[in-house]
């Protein structure tokens, strides 16, 4: 089996463990038995066991098989790919600082700030990284490892939307309402953009710094 195929093996393995084990039928059942902090262990460490081979084989197997493009990231595209990236790092580091109430880990239900922007910061995040990264890299392996990145986040997303609306939570399903599901779509995004907080630019920049730091170890 080709590199590509076993990290798309590994993508589907990742991304149906997930979304099964966060199902509406799946999660009652196994939170009853093994508690909630049963589960969050166990939802974790499957993840960590598809995710840490996921890109052990795309890491050992970068560049490999045929190039389905490619394009020269020089020039304005360079810096192009280089703001989109640090605007995704910024995303992931405010939703980290303020978890979403359409997480599997619930956070504080008032929309603003980030979730203006996009209601899955964290999941939006990776999508564009993922996206971003496609543009230069066209090999048949990176395809399949950022296609894949760029795929899953917002169906997880989506997965999520689903079950916290089926739950009826009166508070969420307002925040569902008020917030957009497509980055950069809603209607108050100008006003996310000015309450995002300097804790949050300054952390998603400094990890957009040590991320192209990282690509000299890695590429």
């Amino acid at each position: 089996m080709s590199p590509a195929a076993w990290v798309a093996l590994l993508w589907l393995a990742f991304a149906g463990s997930h979304l099964a084990l966060a199902s509406r039928r799946v999660e009652p059942r196994l939170t009853a038995a093994l508690g909630r902090n049963g589960y969050v262990g166990l939802y974790s460490a499957v993840a960590f066991a598809t995710f840490v081979p996921l890109c052990w084989v795309y890491f050992t197997n970068r560049h490999a098989g045929g190039w389905l493009w490619g394009v020269p990231a020089t020039g304005p595209l360079r810096v192009a790919i280089y703001a989109g990236l640090a605007l995704a790092f910024v995303l992931v580091a405010a939703s980290l600082l303020r978890p979403s109430p359409a997480a599997v880990v619930p956070g504080d239900a008032r929309p603003g700030g980030v979730y203006l922007l996009t209601r899955h910061p964290l999941m939006m995040g990776f999508m564009l990284i993922g996206l971003l990264h496609l543009i230069p890299n066209g090999a048949a392996s990176d395809v399949a490892f950022f296609g894949g990145l760029a795929l899953f986040p917002p169906i997880g997303a989506w997965h999520q939307d689903a079950r916290k609306r089926a739950i009826g939570d009166a508070a969420v399903r307002a925040f569902l309402d008020a917030t957009p599901f497509v980055p950069f779509t809603g209607r108050e995004t100008l006003r996310g953009l000015r309450e995002l907080p300097w804790t949050a630019i300054g952390a998603g920049l400094a990890l957009a710094v040590f991320a192209r730091w990282l690509h000299g170890s890695l590429w």
